[in-house]
């Protein structure tokens, strides 16, 4: 959860652990059953943490090292380490949160029953705190012994141990992103724990900074890239008076690691501050008791470390006198692994807005402005009229802009639910591909299409998959109407089927009609999908006084478009955006037309050597071309025209 872009360390790795959490030996699932068992009652959990780390108002939180060893994307990216220098085996890792994705072993969250435990969960932050704790053999603690990676319990001293021997760890439950943070001493899996291991000798003996506490970073690809910060514990009876910590965050992510440094050093830096101030009352507590120097004056001096006769190995929660630390811990960490995570969001920046979209601005702030004065003119109306009687008011009428004001705008018309035509290869499929071809090339001309139906909706759902084909600036629809209306006004039409096409256009070759006819029992055809089930009792008539021949080689864009419609490799989604990125393509090609013929007033030569250049010398793509412009926004004209006045407008002053 804390970086989804880790790196994995080896596949061999990733493998290795998704065997040992998914399928483990009888051996390691006991010992799995030990570590996931009983949890601690909820108290140890919130005693501490509902002070420090609810506290997101810029208060300190405690927070140890985090070491992010990300071995697989669903398995584990990230842990947290709080390492310890002990005076009688050096340094230790003392407790440590991993984030784990992928689910816990059987037995994890439901390996007790109520009488044998406590179990206790809260919330907060969306992450779901539960611990468990439980009585264990020895039996079950040799076992656990023996399968953990870490050190053996004759080579540790009380100040190298957090957890109890055969103490299962904490877990908590991320419900938003079902990902959940274990805390225990050391990682589980051997190279894991490998990786923590060294991060911690080398926190604490090799990296130093100035003073030696403070924040330093070092890594490589191969182990991972470390954050380290190194404080102090006032101690009574250790050497100088003070026992030597640190914080560690490992990721294998760099970048991650250096852009998330001052969220890091400010977060740790405040689980030492509470650290240390817990621990210095002690210490001034123990010293007002009983001073310590006339015992340390007789104890003989050595440059090296050795065993004393005191009590040298102090533990942490002993220096803090705070019985709940380790619970309070695994919270601040799960907070800080999540809380580090989801500071950094990814940002989709797009590049500047598409032709479509500058007209689908332009024709809503129309629309806005339209109903504004419709509204101050009946505002205005009103003031104006005088008192009716009682039931007068029935009688008027209210003033509304015509329908066909309306209905010529393409952004005043919302399609219904219901569509019949699903996709251009829909409509392709149930017309055929002879007449979707000769359909397709009128759409592209800007020729006007008539479709005639009882159905409103199988209408509006072929005009509303007809115009993807289209730039929006050059879609109009007037999806139903009961008279025919001109082209200048639309250019896709929709008619019911008594209404009359005058003659000359049904001649003309600058318009298409498509007729839906109901089918025949006798020819009623099976439909061969489900999609096909609603257009069964139709037969389409596409006719035009200027048919398509079938050897004609059309526009450009028409034979790419045909070319993605019979690849059944493509999804309609990927159709879709091919047919996106086509009208992009020509698009361009045409406001380089429009700057070069309409701006920049060329003569007609070095117009045809452009088309040549653009690849759009043909009849039909240069018709389309012209089409296409109509279809350019108002903001790109007048952008173009103000670039190009500029210049002779500053030459006086120059």
């Amino acid at each position: 959860m804390l970086l989804d872009g880790f790196v994995c360390v080896t596949k061999c790795v990733a493998l290795r652990i998704r065997f040992f959490f998914f399928s483990p030996s009888p051996r390691k699932r006991q010992a799995l059953d030990l570590q996931y068992g009983r949890r601690c009652p909820a108290r140890l959990i919130w005693k501490w943490p509902c002070v420090l780390l609810c506290r997101r108002d810029g208060a300190r939180v405690i927070l140890p090292s985090v070491k992010a060893s990300c071995c697989l994307q669903d398995t584990m990216n990230a842990i947290v380490a709080l390492c310890h220098f002990c005076e009688l085996h050096g340094p230790r890792t003392l407790f440590c949160t991993e984030v784990l994705h992928a689910p816990l072993p059987q037995g994890a969250g439901n390996g007790d029953s109520p009488g044998q435990g406590e179990q206790a969960e809260e919330e907060e932050g969306g992450i779901q705190m539960s611990s468990r704790i439980r009585a264990h053999s020895p039996a079950e603690g040799a076992s656990a012994e023996s399968s953990s990676p870490g050190p053996k319990k004759s080579d540790m001293c009380e100040g190298c141990r957090s957890l109890a021997a055969g103490h299962p760890g904490y877990i908590s439950h991320d419900k938003e992103t079902s990902i959940k943070y274990v805390s225990h001493q050391h990682p589980n899996h051997p190279q894991l724990f490998s990786i923590v291991r060294q991060a911690c000798v080398r926190s604490l003996s090799c990296e130093v900074c100035p003073g030696r506490e403070g924040p330093i970073f070092f890594g490589d690809e191969q182990h991972g890239f470390v954050f380290s910060h190194t404080f102090f514990i006032k101690d009574s009876l250790a050497r100088g008076f003070q026992r030597w910590y640190s914080i560690i965050a490992i990721m294998m992510d760099r970048i991650y690691l250096i852009n998330s440094w001052p969220f890091l050093l400010g977060k740790i830096r405040g689980i030492i501050d509470e650290l240390q101030g817990k621990a210095l009352k002690v210490f001034e507590t123990e010293q007002f008791g009983c001073p310590q120097r006339a015992q340390r004056m007789n104890t003989a001096f050595t440059p090296f470390l050795h065993q004393r006769n005191g009590n040298a190995a102090r533990s942490l929660t002993s220096l803090t006198s705070d019985d709940n630390l380790w619970a309070c811990l695994h919270t601040s960490f799960a907070w800080l692994l999540k809380a580090c995570g989801s500071r950094l969001t990814e940002k989709l920046l797009e590049g500047a807005p598409t032709e479509d979209t500058l007209v689908q601005m332009e024709k809503l702030a129309d629309l806005e402005e339209e109903s504004e004065s419709w509204d101050n003119s009946e505002a205005e109306e009103e003031e104006k009229a005088p008192v009716l009687p009682e039931g007068a008011e029935g009688r008027e009428l209210t003033k509304c802009p015509t329908d066909s004001s309306l209905l010529s705008d393409c952004g005043n018309w919302q399609p219904r639910k219901l569509s019949v035509f699903k996709s251009l290869r829909h409509m392709r499929q149930v017309l055929g591909a002879p007449s979707f071809r000769m359909l397709a090339w009128h759409v592209l001309m800007g020729n006007q299409v008539i479709w005639k139906s009882r159905d409103a909706d199988l209408v509006q759902s072929a005009f509303e998959v007809l115009r993807t084909m289209l730039p929006v600036g050059c879609v109009r629809i007037i999806p139903y109407s009961n008279q025919y209306e001109e082209a200048y006004r639309c250019n896709f039409l929709g008619l019911s089927p008594h209404v009359q096409i005058p003659s000359h256009v049904l001649a003309s070759e600058f318009a298409v009609v498509v007729e839906a006819h109901s089918a025949p029992r006798s020819s009623l055809h099976p439909a061969r999908c489900e999609d096909d089930q609603s257009l069964s009792k139709y037969e389409f008539v596409v006719t035009s006084g200027s048919p398509v021949a079938a050897d004609r080689v059309g526009p450009t864009i028409l034979n790419k478009m045909e070319a993605a419609l019979t690849n059944q490799n493509l999804s309609v989604g990927v159709v879709d955006q091919c047919l996106v990125c086509l009208k992009e393509e020509w698009m361009n090609k045409v406001k380089v037309l429009f700057k070069f013929t309409k701006v920049d007033s060329r003569p007609k030569e070095d117009t045809q050597k452009l088309l040549s250049i653009l690849g759009a010398s043909e009849e039909d793509n240069v018709k389309l071309l012209k089409f296409w412009m109509t279809g350019l926004s108002k903001t790109y004209k007048s952008h173009l025209m103000s670039t190009v006045r500029s210049p002779t407008a500053s030459e006086p002053r120059n």
